[in-house]
């Protein structure tokens, strides 16, 4: 009769992780599905996708997670701030514009979802402290709930700390499987960015558990970035930014170019590659791109992101006048002037295309003209870049070949 209790209880115990492991397996397959679909710019389809995952495994973390890191990425593309150019160069003005808050049902979606995540980590952290994958998963989803708050809520400080405890189980979950790479998109993001920071707040940063490092902190991210998973498109993406910012656009197309190979769904890569060979010195190049691209997205029957086609006709105003093509440049910019949703600082730079062009055909005056409307927008968002070109255009005019050699691309 033991004999027969204790065979019992083994199959049992057998069947109930068999079941555990099979719903482990389905819900990791749903995600990596799920954030294929996020990055396709498919965000319904990512959505239910993970509720898919969630069902089949009420109790995984990443599985919410990837339900709210699909609902951020769907709230900036209806925000239109999907693209490098929202993070770099304008965004380091001296105002702080402010942006619409986001859909009250998708904000309200993201926190639920996101909340859950993190008390499924924090339960998978006591209950398996001495497993790296816990504290990774509670690292990712304290990361996401910092980087939207930056992204969509415009906050500058951190409420609870959590970019502090999302560095720390991060730093842990290296600390014991030091060959995990999707840690690496913390801690290469928040290395990365220490390491720019002045040296006083670099050593208050590291007084309170941060740690900088270049380098290293670019390493980490460029291993999260090659290593397929739930946080290789974010990591993707991060790194491009950062390339960009380090002027090594060769770099950026090339990572650029993977993901559109794994995502062939996403048009705006497209646009992402045009602007890195813009800002590499390769003007055809992104033309034949963008050409490619605006006949897309005339044959698209998805949703366009909040002022794409302006974005779109910009870049290509701004290859075709680098190309010669100076009435083709001059049919874009209309166009992109003409856009709806187009944002603020964009116009600042449509409008110093304008004056590029009226220099180029040797009317002095009208290029002076669009530099001076320029400035008056770029001085009212604060945008110094745009300031700076702007006040450069109006001091020494315009010249194309001489500009081959410095293209003007956020």
């Amino acid at each position: 009769m033991r004999a027969a209790r204790l065979t019992a209880l083994v199959l049992t115990a057998g069947i109930v992780l068999g079941a555990t492991v099979a719903a482990d397996e389905r819900s990791a397959a749903l995600r990596l599905e799920g954030y294929r679909a996020i990055y396709n710019l498919d965000y319904d389809r990512a959505d239910d996708l993970f509720r898919q995952a969630i069902a089949a495994d009420p109790g995984d973390h990443a599985a919410y997670r990837g339900a709210a890191a699909a609902t951020w990425q769907r709230v900036l593309f209806l925000r239109g701030t999907l693209l490098v150019d929202d993070y770099a160069g304008h965004t380091r003005s001296t105002k702080l514009v402010p942006m619409p808050p986001p859909p009250p049902a998708l904000a309200t979606a993201f926190h639920r979802d996101l909340d859950r995540a993190v008390a499924l980590a924090e339960k998978a952290v006591d209950r398996h402290y001495n497993d790296a994958a816990p504290h990774a998963g509670l690292g990712a989803a304290l990361g996401l709930y910092v980087w939207f708050g930056s992204s969509v809520e415009a906050r500058t400080w951190d409420p609870g700390r959590k970019a502090r405890r999302a560095f720390y189980e991060s730093q842990l979950a290296h600390t014991l499987d030091p060959a995990r790479t999707d840690v690496g998109l913390v801690l290469g993001t928040y290395r990365y960015m220490l390491s720019g920071l002045p040296g006083t707040v670099r050593f208050l940063a590291s007084i309170i558990g941060f740690k900088g490092g270049r380098a290293e902190g670019l390493r980490l991210l460029e291993a999260a970035a090659a290593s397929p998973g739930d946080l290789q498109e974010e990591a993707q993406f991060r790194l491009v930014l950062i390339y960009t910012r380090d002027g090594r656009h060769a770099d950026a197309v090339k990572v650029i170019r993977e993901m559109e190979r794994t995502h062939p769904g996403n048009r705006l890569l497209l646009l992402e590659e045009a602007c890195a060979l813009l800002r590499n010195q390769q003007a055809a190049e992104a033309e034949t791109l963008l050409d490619e691209g605006i006949a897309r997205l005339g044959q698209e029957t998805r949703p366009l992101m909040v002022g794409e086609e302006g974005r779109w006709r910009w870049k290509r105003g701004m290859a075709r006048l680098l190309t010669g093509n100076l009435d083709g440049a001059e049919e874009d910019l209309k166009r992109a002037l003409a856009a709806s949703g187009v944002r603020d600082w964009v116009l600042a730079r449509i409008r110093i295309e304008f004056g590029k062009l009226a220099d180029v055909r040797g009317n002095r005056p009208k290029a002076e003209e669009e530099y001076r409307a320029a400035l008056a927008i770029a001085t009212r968002l604060g945008d110094k870049q745009a300031v700076s070109e702007a006040t450069r255009f109006l001091a020494q005019p315009f010249a194309r070949q001489a500009a081959q050699a410095q293209v003007f691309c956020p």
